[in-house]
């Protein structure tokens, strides 16, 4: 997971805030097997990470 950009647990927090909701073992078979599949999820779990994270940060004010 650190090789593509996240940590297991961010990576399950984008799954989670992506409405993805796969187990471990489907995961790891999914790694394995169909890579690309695999591919497709780790993408949109990150991408969902990231907008979370930037509209957390058009939420919080500024500080000067």
């Amino acid at each position: 997971m650190r090789d593509r950009g996240l940590t297991y647990s961010r990576f399950m927090e984008g799954l989670k805030a992506a409405d993805i909701d796969l187990d471990r073992k489907v995961l790891a078979d999914l790694a394995v097997s169909d890579e690309k599949a695999f591919d497709a999820i780790f993408a949109q779990a990150k991408k969902a990470i990231e907008a979370k994270d930037g509209a957390a940060l058009q939420q919080s004010p500024s500080v000067q």
